[in-house]
């Protein structure tokens, strides 16, 4: 791979560990030696499981995790998501445990708990993601639609598992409800400028 790294660049044993969840990780690397700007298809469920979430929502997520929590795995901006790499398993339990705790969806009925979580795309055994290039090319603007916010560095890297991941959701949730001691504005009340009087 490329001599030239920076922070937000997938490590040599990054790429090892993300190409090890493709069919011919040899292949995978041997592309991105090529073509280190290429992003690349990868199967979920062995290596990881990805969590997609709408870009907003997910930066809250990573917010929680890293200023409250333990820190996250790999994550990357991928076409205004936030991919969230997890522990195997946790695209199956992440849904059942959200709908446990009353935050996930509940069959169309309306619950006030569920507008602040939006719907996370789950994504485990028998599923694919893309991700980001392991690195950008040089002397280019940086990656909008595509791009590693924590970027892979290790064979092993430390994934959240789905109670982590959970935890994570429900902070990021609540941060977003505003609770208000005064009643709501009446909609129907006439506004008058002050400010222009003489």
């Amino acid at each position: 791979m490329s001599s030239a790294w920076n922070a937000s660049d997938v490590t040599p044993d990054g790429a090892a560990w993300l190409a090890s969840a493709g069919t011919y990780p040899r292949s995978t690397l041997a592309l991105w030696e090529e073509r280190p700007g290429a992003p690349v298809v990868l199967s979920c469920g062995s290596v990881f499981d990805v969590v997609s979430a709408p870009a907003m929502f997910g930066r809250r997520m990573l917010d929680r995790l890293w200023d409250d929590g333990p820190g996250s795995g790999p994550v990357a901006q991928f076409r205004g998501r936030m991919l969230l790499f997890a522990a195997p398993g946790t695209a199956q339990r992440l849904p059942a445990l959200l709908e446990w705790e009353e935050w996930g969806a509940r069959d169309g009925r309306d619950t006030r708990r569920t507008d602040a979580v939006p719907p996370l795309l789950c994504h485990g055994t028998g599923d694919a993601v893309t991700v980001p290039a392991p690195s950008g090319p040089a002397g280019a603007e940086p990656r909008r639609t595509s791009r590693w916010l924590v970027a892979p560095d290790t064979r092993q890297p430390w994934l959240p598992g789905p109670e982590v991941l959970l935890w994570a959701a429900v902070r990021a949730a609540r941060s977003a409800v505003r609770i208000s001691i005064f009643p709501p504005a009446d909609q129907g009340a006439k506004v008058y400028d002050v400010s222009r009087r003489r």
